[in-house]
């Protein structure tokens, strides 16, 4: 295996051609081309959750930055098999980018959070940040982010972007939801539309109303529960934000609710690449 924990294949005709090591994820992503990027984990080592929307992900990001290009899903399919057999983790996180007409994959071991991330909650603090793009997942952002990440206090898990409104719009890496007087809110107009926010929306339509409009700054004190979607973090419960508590500092019901909602859809939709 080459020298780094993340390797780094590219996608041609079918087949993962190894391309080398590096030390993280964004070292990999900052040895490639600029393009668009999604980011993917296994379940079981070989099981992966709605690819063709983040294929779909990739084409539509590139558009947005001027470029174009197409992916054909059969072959990324089969290049992605080959990556993570030839990698043979037993969970994989993976990070695939777009440079049309080039695909790439980064691939690292995953490591999930803490389980008492999830039974107890975690911290964010809001950044005075903003994409470039919002609606567009641009590597050039890989660097903004790290940056951002490096400078939160020990103890916060996510940085939440604000925009000049003081509208929360979603965090580094995820997207944020908030539940409000019974109904869940998230915004969507000014940001990244995540796979897994996607999911969440559907599995969240059959517990409460949707609301798809930002939470602002002023409006926390009135938040009963809330919390960050994205692959790696899944469904995460917030409890703090910008050292204030949320509703009463736990995991709240309807968190927990789209929690197992989201845990069922996996097990059912998950397939196997191999």
């Amino acid at each position: 295996m080459s020298k780094g924990s993340v390797r780094t294949f590219e996608f041609r005709d079918g087949k993962a051609d190894p391309l080398g090591g590096a030390e993280s994820m964004n070292m990999a992503s900052f040895s490639l081309p600029q393009g668009s990027y999604t980011t993917l984990r296994t379940y079981g080592g070989r099981r992966v959750l709605r690819l063709g929307q983040h294929l779909r992900r990739l084409e539509e990001s590139v558009e947005l930055q001027g470029q174009a290009g197409g992916i054909r899903d059969d072959e990324a399919r089969r290049a992605l098999a080959e990556a993570l057999l030839a990698e043979g983790r037993a969970e994989s996180r993976v990070r695939l980018t777009f440079a049309p007409p080039r695909l790439f994959a980064a691939v690292e071991e995953f490591v999930p959070f803490e389980s008492r991330a999830y039974t107890e909650g975690v911290a964010c603090l809001t950044v005075d940040v903003q994409r470039r793009n919002p609606r567009a997942k641009d590597t050039r952002f890989i660097a903004t982010s790290s940056e951002t990440y490096r400078a939160l206090p020990t103890g916060v898990n996510e940085g939440l972007l604000v925009a000049d409104d003081g509208s929360l719009l979603e965090g580094l890496s995820s997207n944020f939801f908030a539940v409000v007087r019974g109904a869940l809110r998230t915004e969507r107009a000014r940001v990244l539309l995540g796979v897994t926010r996607s999911l969440v929306l559907e599995v969240a339509a059959g517990a409460m109303p949707i609301e798809e409009t930002a939470i602002h700054r002023e409006d926390l004190p009135g938040i009963a529960e809330c919390f960050l979607t994205s692959v790696s973090r899944e469904v995460l419960p917030v409890v703090r934000i910008d050292g204030r508590d949320v509703g009463d500092g736990g995991p709240g019901p309807k968190t927990r609710e789209i929690m197992g909602r989201f845990a069922a859809l996996v097990e059912t939709e998950a397939e196997a690449l191999f």
